[in-house]
């Protein structure tokens, strides 16, 4: 069966202790889009990792796990992050990569830093991980795919028609060094020395996997609202970051989508710039990312502070419908025992009126949000494994939540580790 991970926000949702803890019963685990501009922060017995371009299923020995088609594969970053999680004392994992997937150039991650110097104010939050101009080129028929690697003549050929293109905005735009060819295509060859061993046709292995009833997880990055197309445009990723791609991103059947594990947190965050109708700010804001997470609400790839809000129905209920989900994990629960009152935001004033469905960005930075509190449970739930052992209070939000996202919650995470899970019957 063929199972998908994914984010209902902002990402940052806890995506990655989901996905490590459905690794040990799945024996693969495919990255489907995205690169290492954002990362999943996984706490196991082997140790604390911030992973960004590997999938999560690393830590589990039955487990190959896939880099698909739709990843933006950073190769240098890529196997920098295998070799620490390697050192860390982890098995060496069954790792393979598609022969489809498209590489993050070096100049790929000047342009972002570029562009992002020439818009100032304006720019994007950008990681400057090079992803938008990865996607850029890929759309724009002059990516590479790692397929290209082994024909040389070719890979020199088309390296000179895509220097002349860089250069020219590189000199004029920019006013900055240009690529240098040769120097360019020693990098490519020194690359494909690394992914060579690990290179498959990821869709043909996946196919052959789905007929012989294995259970494959997909594994996405970010969340609903960061989705090029349905989230805040622009402030978005340059993929798409819904379960539906999934499919494209592997290289299988959208029909073989069974199960739709959406992730939301029990309260916001955000990083990167955009609309985020029910952020706090101050000592409140600095409270609740200073407890959140594991070690705070900081990013996993940047280090940046995390924006912070309570949680938003109104996102969620719409990053759920997005993505189709039929389950809803929801995650860092036990965060919250510190406060008395816990606000959570039910709708959104626009122009005068109360709003419960998502709208676009233009009318959504319009937006102030409406706040329903409820009473806090005042306690530490870690450690609870039973749905009925929670606080009163603390089931309240729970059901709360539910009912007015409209999806099933089946998982309560209540700590980072793996086996801090609690399963629930849903009420709706």
């Amino acid at each position: 069966m063929v199972r998908a991970i994914v984010g209902a926000n902002w990402g940052d949702e806890g995506k990655g202790k989901i996905t490590d803890m459905m690794a040990q019963e799945s024996d693969v685990v495919i990255r489907f889009q995205g690169g290492a501009n954002a990362g999943h922060t996984i706490v196991n017995n082997y140790g604390k990792f911030a992973l960004h371009t590997l999938p999560s299923g690393v830590f589990s020995e039955r487990t190959t796990n896939i880099i698909g088609n739709g990843v933006a594969l950073n190769i240098p970053v890529l196997f920098n992050e295998l070799n620490k999680v390697i050192e860390q004392g982890v098995p060496a994992p069954k790792l393979l990569i598609s022969d489809r997937a498209q590489i993050v150039m070096p100049y790929h991650v000047l342009f972002d830093q570029y562009e992002e110097e020439r818009l100032g104010k304006a720019s994007f939050g950008s990681t400057k991980s090079g992803i938008a101009p990865f996607y850029s080129d890929k759309y724009a028929k002059i990516g590479f795919q790692v397929q290209e690697l082994f024909d040389e003549e070719y890979l020199k050929e088309k390296i000179s028609r895509v220097c002349t293109q860089k250069n020219v905005l590189l000199k004029y735009l920019y006013n900055k060094p240009e690529i240098d060819e040769e120097e360019l295509f020693n990098t490519l060859m020194e690359y494909r020395k690394m992914v060579e061993p690990y290179v498959a046709d990821v869709s043909l292995y996946l196919h052959n996997a789905i007929k012989e009833g294995k259970e494959i997880l997909l594994e996405g990055q970010l969340g609903s609202l960061k989705d090029s197309d349905h989230g805040i445009y622009p402030m978005v990723t340059s993929s798409s970051t819904l379960a539906a791609y999934g499919a494209i991103g592997a290289g299988i059947p959208p029909y073989e989508i069974k199960k739709i594990v959406t992730v939301c947190k029990a309260y916001s965050s955000a990083v990167g710039a955009g609309a985020f109708v029910s952020e706090i700010f101050g000592e409140e804001a600095d409270e609740l990312r200073r407890r959140g997470g594991d070690g705070g609400e900081y990013g996993a790839t940047t280090g940046r502070p995390r924006r912070m809000g309570w949680f938003d129905c109104v996102a969620s209920k719409y990053g759920c419908r997005m993505q189709g989900a039929t389950d809803v994990a929801f995650t860092v629960l036990d965060v919250l025992g510190y406060l008395d009152k816990i606000p959570v935001c039910v709708g959104y004033e626009l122009d005068g009126k109360v709003i419960t469905d998502f709208p676009t960005t233009r009318e959504l930075e319009k937006c102030k949000p409406v706040l329903e509190t409820l009473d806090g449970w005042k306690c530490d739930i870690r450690g609870i494994r039973s749905y009925d052992e929670l606080p009163e209070n603390c089931k309240k939000y729970i059901d709360f939540v539910e009912s007015h996202i409209g999806y099933p919650i089946t998982m309560v995470s209540n700590g980072p580790r793996r086996e801090d899970i609690i399963y629930r019957e849903p009420k709706i």
